[in-house]
């Protein structure tokens, strides 16, 4: 368990009540990442607040009712998720950083210079990102970042990356979380079936089929239809 002192504040609003708790700044991330972490060692303190600084407590009437429990590591989990990470200026310089040399990585590995047909080295894929002002979001995936990112390195570097048209089907008892991933992408079009299931189509750097078919077929159990067309960006 974090100390108090070491800990960050997580901030989440329901129904105009506010909640915060103190978590552990690397652990929190983590969850709020999508990976799996231990919620006791997470928490500094079991208490839910309204305001931490304070030391002002949250009522169990209030907390019931904006979480459906009293369980704090539960209440923990969802107010990491869904809330806001009160992160210091350091950690969030950290993180950014590394997202950027995630980015930077994936983008060396999957892009070309069309004009000499070799990739870019991440150093120059770095400086391009610094040259063009890109701005790194240090809470969203690499995924969900790379096409835009391309888009803007091509003002100052010459680029491509290849690109894979996705057309995809996923029955109706997984569509609702399914829409939820493939809203991480650029979707061109999107159709809600008579029987309730989703047809959409995606635009994605090719190196990332492998995350999105995996993803997918995670959530529905290997039932997504999967069709794809791959073409130069």
């Amino acid at each position: 368990m974090v100390t108090v002192e070491d800990a960050i504040i997580a901030r989440y609003t329901k129904d105009g009540k506010h909640f915060e708790i103190l978590v552990d700044p690397e652990t929190a991330y983590n969850l709020k990442e999508g990976k799996t972490v231990s919620l006791s060692r997470m928490l500094a303190t079991n208490l839910v607040f309204t305001d931490a600084k304070k030391g002002t407590k949250a009522g169990s009437n209030d907390i019931q009712a904006a979480f459906g429990t009293s369980d704090v590591e539960k209440i923990a989990e969802m107010i990491v998720k869904n809330g806001d990470l009160q992160l210091t200026t350091n950690f969030r310089r950290k993180k950014i950083e590394e997202r950027r040399k995630q980015i930077a990585n994936f983008i060396s590995r999957n892009a070309i210079n069309p004009q000499t047909k070799v990739p870019h080295p991440q150093d120059r894929i770095l400086n391009a990102m610094d040259i063009a002002k890109v701005n790194v979001d240090p809470f969203k995936s690499t995924e969900q970042q790379v096409d835009g990112i391309v888009k803007a390195l091509k003002s100052v570097l010459p680029i491509s990356m290849e690109e894979a048209e996705l057309n995809i089907e996923i029955p109706a008892q997984y569509a609702g979380r399914a829409h939820g991933v493939l809203k991480e992408y650029n979707i061109r079009k999107e159709q809600w079936l008579s029987n309730g299931s989703l047809a959409a189509k995606i635009v994605i750097p090719a190196g990332l089929k492998e995350s999105i078919y995996r993803k997918l077929n995670a959530i529905t159990a290997g039932s997504a239809k999967i069709m794809e067309e791959v073409k130069k960006q």
